[in-house]
């Protein structure tokens, strides 16, 4: 489970469990669609159905003026599109054809959705009379109603993203970034107002996190302008979606489209950047890019991108902007391809503000260990960077997945604070601060373990002496042993023949 932020999380565990009892044999990234694209539907219903009605109480018959829904930032749904009108069709043979006829109804009244909605629900391999059972599943919860959160159907849209993660694996990181990484990065940025990119936004979690963050310190979510970009259609689609549950309304550019070979905010300077680019991707088209005005600090490797993606970022930057990325460890000691040289230029320039080493077994689909790389054009203390050793924080959720928990976050939020104000005091083997001076004595090496380095053992209060020779006699012990097993698996291995 990746999204553990509230209390009351079973309901959209209630809602993904009885969705997956319907699932049949459908492969995760088929049935994905199907799932989100009921759940938008749903949602812009229950909006529109709750506006529908108190416009009908009125009774000055502007119920079916779509100025009077669009003004407040509600989708106009069409007659023939409304859940009622689906519902009542649900198990009919047809019901396939009439939610692709809703999601087209839907975009041609509402020109955002354009070319956004699945329209797949008709194809002959989905199972209808399954789909009427999900159908049948959203009917019944009245979703807008349920608790005292009005965004309980975003909630569980987000929830079911980070199922789908983990059950289509690698394919799945594609479009997901755990949501503890996400809000690390965003309680350390602080986004409260001005432009927010991220150049692979994936579903959006980024934004959405953003969002969260603007209204639970009671902003407002207008104060920030959301631009993002990404190259694959199926998860473009789903950002727009995901976030226009979230009320949020994004440039994620016209199309999806490669953030290196096809920029879609050329001109854009934003003031906070996050993003989780792809890790170690090759073949990015760096031949087509050599003297790229992006490149700033060196020509990244055709072989692996992530200097590119930072360099772009950094391209990006208005000139008090900041940086919250995750990149592969080996981005902080690499020396082939120029990378150790463009890090070099990087630190040099003062850009980088703070490096945290993440524990590992927070992604569902790679068990690549990553950092956290915040860089800021402004730094408080420049000169400085900030290292957090964080590897030994978060929690087992389940056999393979480990979270930060929210005290994990606001602990490592509370030492990038601390250190911008100047009083931080260095935590042997957890946290330290260091000049550019002593990271060049380092090689331009970015590993927080160098610079942190080891805790302190606790004293146990037994003599060195005392302890040397229990730990030796009981070296020993485990030797004769491994001895003794060693002649009775050959004994068995020869009576076998072997």
């Amino acid at each position: 489970m990746a999204e553990k932020i509230t209390a009351d999380i079973g309901f959209e565990k209630q809602i993904w469990d009885a969705a997956c009892v319907l699932r049949g044999n459908m492969d995760a990234s088929e049935y994905k669609s199907v799932v989100l694209g009921l759940i938008f539907l749903k949602y812009i219903s229950d909006r529109f159905e709750a506006k529908y009605q108190e416009l009908l109480n009125e009774g000055d018959g502007f119920e079916e003026d779509i100025d009077e829904y669009t003004s407040e930032g509600i989708f106009f749904v069409p007659v023939g599109a409304r859940w009622s009108e689906i519902a009542s069709k649900a198990h009919t043979p047809e019901i396939g054809v009439v939610i692709d006829d809703a999601m087209r109804a839907i975009e041609k009244e509402n020109k955002r959705l354009k070319d956004i909605l699945p329209k797949n629900f008709a194809r002959p391999e989905l199972d209808k009379r399954r789909l009427g059972d999900v159908v049948d599943l959203f009917t019944n919860v009245q979703m807008i109603e349920h608790g005292n959160e009005k965004d309980i159907l975003g909630r569980t849209y987000e929830y079911c993203l980070s199922m789908f993660a983990e059950q289509e694996g690698k394919r799945g990181g594609e479009f997901f970034t755990p949501s503890c990484v996400v809000r690390t990065l965003v309680e350390v940025l602080q986004p409260f107002k001005g432009r927010v990119y991220d150049p692979c936004c994936g579903s959006g979690g980024m934004f959405v996190q953003s969002a969260k963050f603007v209204e639970s310190h009671s902003g407002n979510i207008n104060n920030i302008a959301i631009y993002g970009q990404d190259s694959n259609p199926t998860t473009w689609k789903m950002a727009q979606m995901n976030l226009a549950i979230r009320g949020i309304e994004p440039d994620l550019g016209s199309y999806a489209a490669d953030t290196f070979l096809d920029d879609r905010h050329p001109t854009m300077r934003a003031d906070y950047i996050m993003a989780n680019p792809p890790f170690n991707l090759s073949d990015w088209g760096a031949d087509k890019l050599k003297d790229d005005v992006r490149w700033q600090y060196g020509m990244p490797p055709a072989s692996n991108a992530n200097f590119a993606w930072l360099q772009h970022m950094i391209h990006h930057l208005a000139p008090a902007g900041k940086i919250g990325m995750v990149l592969a460890n080996g981005s902080l000691s690499s020396q082939s391809g120029g990378e150790g040289e463009i890090r070099k230029n990087i630190i040099n320039a003062d850009l980088v503000e703070c490096i945290i080493a993440m524990p590992t077994q927070l992604f569902y689909t790679t068990q690549i260990p990553v950092s956290l790389w915040f860089l800021n054009k402004q730094k408080k203390q420049p000169g400085k960077t900030l290292f957090i050793d964080a590897r030994k924080m978060g929690t087992m959720v389940s056999r393979k997945l480990r979270e930060l928990t929210e005290e994990d976050i606001q602990t490592i939020a509370g030492i990038y604070k601390t250190f911008v104000d100047g009083t931080l005091a260095d935590e042997k083997g957890f946290c330290a601060v260091s000049t550019t001076e002593e990271i060049a004595k380092q090689d331009y090496i970015l590993t927080p373990g160098r610079y942190v380095g080891i805790e302190d053992q606790e004293d146990d209060g037994e003599p060195f002496e005392e302890k040397m020779a229990r730990l030796t006699s009981e070296l020993y012990e485990l030797f004769d042993k491994s001895q003794a097993l060693e002649t009775e698996i050959r004994s068995k291995l020869g009576k076998l023949g072997y």
